[in-house]
């Protein structure tokens, strides 16, 4: 799954324009890289998110195409 669609279904991000604009400027790592928004994601990974002075790390549990707003919080674990 690409790393701006995952973003968007689990939530972390709420828009995928803005999940893909975060990647563009170089605000999200995936296993500590740079990723482009079109980064392949998959389980086991771990997305670095910044937020301004804030760092969000969390780990991929799972991948799903779509998800309900209370199983989203399933599909990732903080960090």
């Amino acid at each position: 799954m690409r790393l701006d669609k995952f973003l968007k279904v689990s939530r972390l991000i709420k828009r995928r324009t803005v999940a893909n604009e975060a990647c563009d400027a170089g605000r999200v790592l995936v296993n500590g890289k740079t990723a482009k928004a079109s980064a392949k994601v998959k389980p086991g990974d771990v997305i670095e998110i910044q937020f301004g002075t804030r760092t969000v790390k969390v780990e991929v549990l799972e991948l799903q195409e779509t998800t309900k707003k209370e199983e989203a919080k399933d599909l990732f674990k903080y960090l």
